[in-house]
């Protein structure tokens, strides 16, 4: 949600958008005030946005140039606004100055404590239309939304494989390049993802975080739990036509399948 600033306590005198001097009517540049065209102005309006204190309006008058006046001594990384420059500074020094009063991670903005704390509160202001999901960050909406319209923007230079998400992209792309990032500290099997060596870790610490509702049976990977419950539901998805047996996982079916051909894929060594 966007601040709303006091704009008796915010009159401020400001400039023109092209000159550091008196300010003059432009078309971009709509003084609107009580008092009229004389310097003095509660409001600025400039390419239709309200700009209340002298940073907004000097980060809204540099995008459209692109300038960044404003260079980090560490890195380079160029910035619009000053108060931009500071907060990127953090991430040199290490400073974090934003306390989660709930769990005390903390964070160099505060931007990034108030989104970290919907996870405590179960706060997700961001609806989808379509399916009703809601979602902690505008983002997560964003990306959640391409699954609906089936919108594709990334490609894979090397093969031309199309993904929803960014993050899908860039773990495909360690297929190509064989770069395995996570390494396992228990045995040292090396991974292209985070989520596959969690789920490998399961394996030496026996963690099953899914139960099941009905039975309290519990599982490492929520797929195996949702094959279970058909146990409890009595679906039974998967048919063959040749003998119409029905099995509710697609493997048994699979298994069924090598009866009727004949298939013995399993040789002993």
């Amino acid at each position: 949600m966007r601040r709303q600033w006091n704009l008796k306590r915010l009159s401020v005198r400001l400039v023109d958008c092209r000159k550091t001097s008196e300010i003059v009517d432009s078309p971009n540049c709509q003084l609107l005030s009580e008092k009229g065209l004389s310097g003095e102005a509660d409001q600025h309006l400039y390419n239709k946005k309200s700009i209340y204190k002298t940073e907004l309006l000097q980060k809204h008058q540099h995008r459209p140039t692109g300038e960044k006046p404003y260079g980090c001594d560490q890195c380079g990384k160029r910035f619009t606004v000053s108060g931009y420059l500071v907060r990127h500074k953090r991430i040199h020094t290490g400073e974090k100055r934003y306390v989660c009063d709930q769990c005390g991670k903390r964070f160099t903005e505060s931007g990034a404590l108030g989104l970290h704390q919907r996870i405590h509160t179960g706060e997700k202001p961001y609806l989808c239309d379509l399916c009703g999901k809601k979602f902690t960050r505008s983002g997560h909406l964003v990306n959640h939304q391409r699954i609906h319209t089936g919108e594709k923007h990334y490609g894979c230079d090397q093969c031309g494989k199309r993904f929803v998400h960014l993050g899908c992209l860039v773990v495909h792309q360690r297929r190509h390049t064989g770069e395995k990032n996570y390494s396992c500290d228990q045995c040292g099997k090396r991974f292209f993802e985070s989520g596959t060596l969690v789920k490998h870790q399961r394996i030496h610490t026996g963690e099953k975080p899914y139960g099941c509702d009905r039975c309290g049976k519990k599982f490492a990977e929520p797929g195996n739990l949702g094959r279970h419950k058909k146990v409890h539901t009595g679906k039974k998805l998967y048919n063959l036509d040749w003998c119409g047996k029905r099995f509710a996982e697609s493997g048994n079916l699979v298994t069924h399948q090598r009866i009727h051909t004949g298939e013995k894929p399993y040789g002993c060594d």
